[in-house]
């Protein structure tokens, strides 16, 4: 068995979690491990509607609620159309997954339940203020995650 027999590569389209996905798949060719991409979206938050406005406005706001998370599920499909195309180009046959929820508890979970033994993801650079307010998703990873997790960071330019 491969020191690495399963790579998670979560995917949001940045640039970082694209970079992400070329050093997974660098590893999956030397390890000769399965590489399976995930993209989580998020539902929109439900808004308190005012129990005075009428019943058609209510269902214009959950229609529209509708059309925004089938938006995101478009793209979600998108990102990973994307991601299996750069690894094909490498080589590399991959497994799509498209989920709903709360980005790190779906990745942790995903992990937990698929049995993997490595996540390569790209680092986002937050600002300080939003990282300790939201958190920031490779961290969660990094401090929860049950196996190895490899964080990309952009490389700087050279001067």
């Amino acid at each position: 068995m491969p020191l690495f027999n399963r790579i998670l590569v979560p995917l949001d389209g940045s640039e970082h979690s694209l970079r992400a996905l070329e050093i997974a798949a660098e590893i999956a060719k030397n390890f000769d491990s399965q590489l399976t991409l995930i993209h989580v979206y998020s539902r929109t938050p439900v808004v308190n509607v005012s129990p005075f406005l009428m019943k058609d406005s209510i269902a214009l706001a959950q229609e529209t609620a509708a059309t925004v998370v089938e938006a995101k599920r478009k793209t979600g499909s998108e990102i990973l159309a994307e991601g299996e195309k750069r690894g094909d180009a490498k080589g590399i046959q991959t497994e799509k997954l498209l989920r709903e929820g709360h980005t790190i508890e779906e990745i942790l979970k995903t992990v937990k339940t698929g049995e993997f033994s490595l996540i390569v993801m790209g680092a986002r650079g937050l600002s300080r203020i939003r990282e300790i307010l939201l958190g920031s998703v490779s961290d969660g990873a990094t401090r929860h995650a049950p196996c190895p997790v490899l964080v990309i960071k952009q490389q700087a330019p050279k001067e």
